[in-house]
């Protein structure tokens, strides 16, 4: 009777959760019947880190409360960060294990395993505790380019082609992102969303409020600035309100006290899920439209599909930002979601957009794409993960491309989503390109 119950159990949970029901069910046997695992490539965003701002920041001056007194320097993974990356590293190595890609505790060639990270400390740190889970005893190297921290082009959301026509078309499609009501309407729907982070802030009895730089998140006419070599950025309510939203998501990660990290305050999931919102929505404005994404992402598009095109490549970790992934996963076309069992809906801290190569009898290969993520249960927690007991994963969809019964793409297919995004990152902005 209890087997029955968890049976059922799990059907609902399959009902309930389709995307997730193949993280929670695991592949049935037949899959692996099949099909065998080729290739794996990770987009990862870094682990738990401090916040960017420093003493005398902006940041610091938003709250009369102290923040979190951080493991690490500002901008630098955490210890927490560096378990729960290592947790997720031995979780892929059971898993390839499992899949038959490796064997335990197998010591790859140079051409079979990639760990490649942007030259920021906290990406190279999250990429070494991965890499130390994944692979304990082969003593892989994490490749970067610089000596910390200065971002790598690879990984560097800039914009590389600028025009007026670039421009309009860009703050077009951000704009519409709002409704009828434009930037403003962007605001105005987050606007629950900054009561309660004022309210946690204590923002009017802040030295911010004191010295007449923001006693609110009032000013909704949000400006975008779209600059030559420069990441977009903006000026106004939702730009000021994402560095607290930021701290108090890694506060509410790094502090096991729920109060104490929302300073005092008896914040509920819905809460923090609203506090988390607007990092979401600030992401999603500066990074995923469309023509923005095909923009910035352009290096990471091609080292990405050079990996998956590169015969004896194993496995590539790749290690960057929520930027990253988000402008990456525009530019390929990925259908909106919104991730289930976290506070942060998009680009979860340490999340992974994974690019699965299957081949099958036949010898035709599919892509399964999968967003890879530990709970916010589990990052407060630090939960061991294991196949049982298994980080969230979410099946992505690529508009306008039709996966098979078993949820994989064809190469082909994928790898055209690649080729037609590349040149209309490059190509399309270079006829309108601003002279340098």
């Amino acid at each position: 009777m209890r087997k029955l119950n968890s049976l059922l159990l799990l059907l609902v949970l399959a009902i309930m959760c389709p995307s997730l029901a193949m993280a929670q069910l695991q592949r049935p046997q037949d899959f692996k019947g099949k099909y065998k695992l080729k290739e794996v490539v990770i987009l990862s965003r870094h682990n738990i880190r401090s916040p960017l701002s420093t003493n005398g920041s902006a940041l610091s001056k938003m709250t009369p409360h102290q923040w979190t007194n951080w493991s690490s320097a500002s901008s630098e993974l955490t210890l927490r960060g560096g378990v729960l990356e290592t947790e997720m590293g031995q979780f892929f190595r059971k898993w390839t294990v499992n899949e038959g890609l490796f064997t335990e505790n197998y010591v790859p060639t140079v051409d079979e395993v990639n760990v490649y990270a942007n030259s920021m400390q906290r990406c190279i740190a999250t990429a070494q505790y991965f890499s130390s889970g994944f692979m304990p005893v082969a003593g892989l190297r994490v490749n970067h380019r610089y000596v910390p921290s200065k971002m790598d082009p690879i990984f560097f959301p800039r914009l590389t082609k600028v025009s007026e026509e670039f421009k309009k078309e860009a703050l077009k499609q951000i704009a519409a992102m709002g409704g009828k009501r434009g930037i403003v309407g962007i605001n105005e729907e987050l606007k629950s969303s900054y009561d309660i982070i004022e309210n946690t802030l204590d923002l009017k009895n802040s030295p911010a409020c004191k010295e007449g730089i923001a006693c609110s998140f009032d000013n909704y006419n949000t400006k975008i600035l779209l600059e030559l070599g420069e990441e977009p950025q903006m000026k106004g309510s939702l730009k000021l309100a994402n560095t607290a939203s930021d701290a108090f998501i890694l506060q509410y990660y790094e502090e096991s006290d729920a109060k104490k990290a929302a300073f005092g305050h008896d914040l509920t999931l819905s809460d923090w899920e609203k506090i988390a919102k607007v990092k979401d929505v600030y992401g999603d404005v500066l990074f995923a439209a469309p023509i923005v994404a095909v923009n910035v992402a352009h290096p990471l598009l091609v080292y990405i599909n050079d990996e998956l095109n590169a015969d004896k490549r194993k496995f590539t970790f790749l290690c960057g930002h929520d930027s990253n992934i988000a402008s990456v996963g525009a530019a390929l076309g990925i259908e909106p979601y919104s991730l289930p069992n976290t506070i942060e809906k998009k680009t979860p801290i340490g999340c992974k957009l994974v690019f699965e190569k299957w081949v099958d009898k036949k010898g035709e290969v599919f892509v399964a794409l999968n967003l890879v993520y530990q709970s916010t249960d589990q990052l407060r927690g630090l939960k061991p993960l294991d196949l049982k007991t298994p980080p969230m994963v979410f099946e992505l969809k690529l508009k306008g491309l039709t996966p098979n019964n078993d949820g994989l793409y064809t190469f082909k297919d994928v790898n055209n989503r690649f080729v037609e995004a590349i040149p209309v990152s490059y190509t399309h902005l270079r006829a309108h390109e601003t002279p340098e």
